[in-house]
């Protein structure tokens, strides 16, 4: 068996696994590079392999940093098999297409550029209706069935925990009568992310392929993280101002609406019920179509909510649905959020500021000193988003350069990914040893901090 690492390699976007064995060639995942428009430009480059010759490929799950190129690799000829988890199948129906959109909208903006300079139109990676087309070939699956791909490879979905329908994938392959086993995590879920179940432990495997997102550092435990929310939230509204989070569409937006609906149950101090008080006073928009279709599919997969969620939905309780929560679909309707000035909050995609409706917001509310920008999610280097996270004063939104004089801060614990500790006790889970683990899906000072804990913490 032969592993090349195509992808997520010292960095955080772009996953992609080659694996050949038992006579077949396939991959684990198929992501887009986000970042630096250096690091993005790899998106259009050649696979490094002949896409119609890969047999088969696993999915971890839907986050476009690890299905964005699935359609690149059908229009360039692999027409087999994808498998994953059902969740995942119902999420890239709509996020697939959506980033086809979204590469049409960029292609033709970066297009008006190249001709005013002469040079040579360039076509989108792929197109929404080519996003469409790929869906196809989708093969949805469960947790916990092992499922027989060849008489030599068999494959087990598991619970990761990371967002709806994220999966651990154990691989068996068998070749010259020896069976080996290899585990590809995606993205580990943080332990005490909001409706989900915590991450599948794995009792053995030979080798592990694991994400290091966080490999160096702790999260906020959830009770702080509602207390902080609340309070950033609270002193933003008292002060007359907006409260914008950009948030990824899928995963985080569900957590946010979830954490909103709990701060009630969250104390009895007088105090904090006051600020409760106040955030149930104004609008919550979630400004995202894809988000808000997204919350569909969660409504629709509720099965896979952890117990006490489900507990709560027998009882009558969406954890999805408040009152003041508003969902606006159009764009007239966006716009009319930035022509408002009474205090709300705006929940809106894209996550790392990129592309998409945030950076209306943005420009709206960043030069204003009552605003708050909240972030709740990873921001990858050369994104918008980490210039806000590290103390940029000045940003280019639209070609127009905006003063960042807004409040900035950003709540970790929000994360869908583990931190340290969790990384470590997933390792701790294996009642023998992996032969070899493989940190991918990673900044390099993360891989490096975690790397050192595990030969320190499992040298007996």
């Amino acid at each position: 068996m032969k592993i090349t690492f195509l992808g997520a390699t010292k960095t955080v976007t772009g996953s992609n696994f080659l694996v050949e064995g038992a006579g077949k060639k396939f991959l684990v995942d198929c992501g887009m590079w986000q970042g630096k428009a250096e690091i993005e430009e790899e998106n259009r480059q050649d696979f490094e392999f002949e896409p119609a010759e890969i047999d088969f490929m696993l999915l971890t799950h839907a986050h476009i940093d690890h299905s964005g190129r699935i359609p690149k690799l059908y229009k360039e000829g692999f027409k087999n098999k994808i498998y994953a988890h059902k969740a995942t199948c119902d999420l890239c129906a709509l996020m697939l297409p959506d980033s086809g959109h979204i590469q049409e909208m960029e292609s033709q903006w970066k297009n008006k550029k190249r001709m005013r300079k002469g040079e040579e139109e360039l076509p989108p990676i792929y197109t929404a209706e080519e996003a469409v087309r790929c869906l196809e070939i989708f093969e949805p699956v469960q947790y916990d069935e092992i499922i027989e791909i060849t008489p030599q490879i068999q494959v087990r979905f598991n619970d990761a925990g990371h967002m709806l329908g994220s999966s651990i994938i154990e691989v068996w392959i068998e070749e010259d009568g020896k069976r080996t086993k290899t585990v590809f995590t995606g993205d580990i879920g943080n332990n005490d992310i909001p409706l989900l179940s915590s991450p599948t432990m794995i009792e053995d495997t030979d080798y592990l392929v694991m994400e290091s997102t966080y490999g160096s550092r702790l999260h906020i435990k959830n009770e702080q993280k509602a207390q902080l929310f609340l309070d950033i939230v609270s002193e933003t509204l008292d002060n007359g101002g907006t409260v914008v989070i950009p948030s990824f569409a899928v995963g985080r937006t569900q957590e946010i609406l979830y954490e909103i609906n709990h701060l009630k149950d969250e104390s009895n101090d007088e105090e904090f019920k006051r600020k409760y008080n106040i955030l149930m006073k104004v609008p919550v928009y979630v400004d995202s179509p894809l988000a808000i279709s997204a919350t569909e599919v969660f409504k629709e997969n509720m099965e896979l909510f952890d117990e006490e969620t489900q507990e709560e939905i027998m009882q009558g309780d969406n954890p999805l649905e408040f009152s003041g929560l508003q969902f606006t679909r159009t764009a007239e309707e966006s716009k009319a959020l930035n022509e408002d000035t009474r205090p709300s909050i705006i929940i809106s995609a894209s996550g790392m500021c990129e592309v998409g409706r945030i950076k209306h917001h943005l420009k709206h509310n960043l030069w204003n000193p009552k605003s708050t920008i909240l972030f709740v999610g990873y921001q990858a280097p050369g994104t918008l988003g980490y210039s806000l996270v590290n103390g940029a004063k000045k940003v280019k939104i639209f070609g127009e350069e905006i003063a960042v004089n807004a409040r900035i801060e950003y709540i970790e614990g929000y994360s869908g990914h583990a931190d340290q500790e969790w990384l470590m006790n997933f390792i701790y889970s294996f009642l023998q040893k992996p032969k070899h683990i493989f940190l991918v899906h990673g900044e390099p000072e993360s891989q490096d901090v975690l790397k050192a804990k595990i030969e320190q913490e499992t040298r007996n």
